[in-house]
């Protein structure tokens, strides 16, 4: 019973994420052709609008930059250890080249059970070097990734929230290498 509803709040989780990522395409799609005034949308997520939150705070200074492949960039802006025993590592998948640019399928893995739900994030992993132990993307009891799925192509300057749900690693561990498969490795502390 308790699978069950640990699967039903990661379900919901993923939802709520999901929702967000596109209410925030929507508004970042949005816009007129007066290109002389920034748009409210825009000026609010970038100045201190009205109410800055945690994670204003920490979009600013990244919890690290992991480089891949033709000018993509992943952005850690949060890895966040909740009581139902996993972490949720977010940040922004951003196109800092000049040419649009394909997400690698290199990122989803290699398992076929990913593989088959479409292009995302799915091939990451946590490790923990004082632990020994590797920690992959979570997955839903019908193989599906917790993690941004659809990824396809950037346009310069383009960047994309994503998110990985991860098992958490022991509570005495708050420092894991993140790996990205056709990027750069990167050093994360867990909060939480």
């Amino acid at each position: 019973m308790s699978i069950r509803i640990t699967a039903q709040a990661r379900r919901g989780v993923v939802a709520l994420t999901i929702t967000a990522g596109l209410a925030v395409g929507a508004v970042g799609c949005g816009g007129g052709g007066d290109d002389d005034k920034p748009s409210p949308s825009a000026s609010a997520s970038r100045d201190s609008g009205s109410k800055p939150s945690a994670q204003e705070g920490q979009a600013e200074t990244p919890l690290a930059e992991l480089k891949g492949t033709d000018g993509l960039l992943l952005q850690v802006t949060s890895a966040v250890r909740d009581s139902g025993g996993f972490v949720t590592v977010s940040g922004n998948l951003k196109n800092d080249g000049a040419e649009s640019v394909a997400v690698p399928p290199q990122t989803s893995g290699d398992e076929t059970e990913v593989i088959k739900h479409g292009p995302s994030l799915g091939g990451a992993t946590l490790v923990d070097s004082k632990g020994r132990k590797r920690y992959y993307v979570l997955r839903d009891t019908d193989g599906r990734p917790l993690t941004t799925t659809g990824l396809a192509t950037l346009n310069a300057g383009q960047a994309l929230p994503v998110f990985m749900q991860f098992p958490a690693p022991p509570t005495d561990t708050v420092e894991v290498d993140l790996q990205v498969p056709t990027f750069s490795s990167g050093t994360i502390k867990i909060s939480g």
